[in-house]
């Protein structure tokens, strides 16, 4: 593949019409890399419908997916959901990133994380945090590219197949001017 410049790359909000290929590209992240997502393959498959139309939803305030996508085609997606409890609703986490292997590389990733935490700071987030399998080096590289810190480890987070996994816990603090 030729080598694609970023700014070829759209980066924007899901819409109704994304459905199919938000689902295709959803099912292909679970079924091709198992340990990077909390989900599995086999229970997202049988998902009505309804299902993922909520995971779609741009719910201003609340949550937001959005897409990187090239001449039309997805070729990654990312979300970020804000806590909405009284006590921590200062708190966002970012979920279900993923990039099509033929793209990776292109700081793709980066672009759409980027994008989460500039919906954080327009909706006064102060802290977003996310989790990632230990050995995800390079998710975990482009995390701290973003300015996320390593703040713990979950032992055990995921069991597939007969394996537990170990999540990386990473959090980025956004400062926010004061309000006079």
């Amino acid at each position: 593949m030729t080598s694609t410049p970023l700014e070829e790359i759209i980066i924007r909000h899901t819409t109704p019409e994304d459905l199919p290929a938000f689902r295709e590209l959803r099912l292909k992240a679970l079924k091709d890399h198992p340990t990077a997502y909390g989900s599995d393959y086999e229970e997202a498959l049988l998902k009505p419908l309804s299902y993922w139309e909520g995971r779609l939803a741009i719910i201003e305030k609340e949550q937001a997916m959005f897409l990187a996508e090239h001449n039309g085609q997805l070729i990654g997606m990312t979300g970020i959901f804000r806590n909405m409890t009284k006590k921590n609703h200062h708190s966002a986490s970012i979920i279900s990133v993923y990039v099509r292997p033929e793209w990776r590389g292109k700081h793709i990733a980066e672009a759409l994380i980027r994008t989460c935490l500039d919906w954080a700071i327009k909706h006064e987030v102060v802290i977003v945090k996310l989790a990632v399998v230990t050995s995800n080096a390079s998710a975990i590289r482009s995390y701290e590219r973003c300015g996320f810190k390593l703040y713990g480890t979950d032992p055990k987070a995921l069991y597939i197949d007969g394996v537990y996994y170990d999540e990386h816990l990473m959090a980025l603090e956004i400062l926010h001017p004061k309000k006079e």
